[in-house]
């Protein structure tokens, strides 16, 4: 038995539309016109990763809020755990881009870090 599933990939601008048939251990990926979706389909069916993007409270900056982003993609059914873990965080001005704001989100192995400079007003 076999099942197939339409995707679209986000891997690129071009955005094609993926067919992946999944036949007992087999993955076909088809639509694709790179590499690269061919492996972003196959990612999709075996273990979907997605970049968090938030806020999190930020002290003594001229906006309230910071906005942060995982380092890298994280499993889909963790995305919750991150949201969660990121609602407790407040953080004080300076920040500077890229700064890591928090080191292994909810156990993900994954950290979080700042969007945006923050100069301290």
């Amino acid at each position: 038995m076999s099942e197939k599933v339409e995707i679209l990939c986000i891997r690129c601008p071009k955005g094609c539309m993926l067919t992946v048939t999944v036949r007992d251990d087999e993955i076909v990926v088809e639509g694709n016109d790179c590499p690269v979706g061919e492996k972003y389909g196959i990612e999709e069916i075996k273990n979907p990763k997605r970049i968090v993007t938030s806020t999190v409270r930020i002290l003594n900056a001229k906006y309230p809020r910071l906005p942060v982003r995982t380092a890298e993609p994280v499993p889909k059914e963790r995305i919750k755990d991150v949201i969660n873990a990121l609602k407790e965080v407040v953080v004080e001005a300076p920040v500077k881009m890229g700064q890591v704001i928090l080191k292994n989100v909810g156990n993900t192995g994954v950290d979080v870090i700042a969007e945006r400079d923050m100069e301290r007003v």
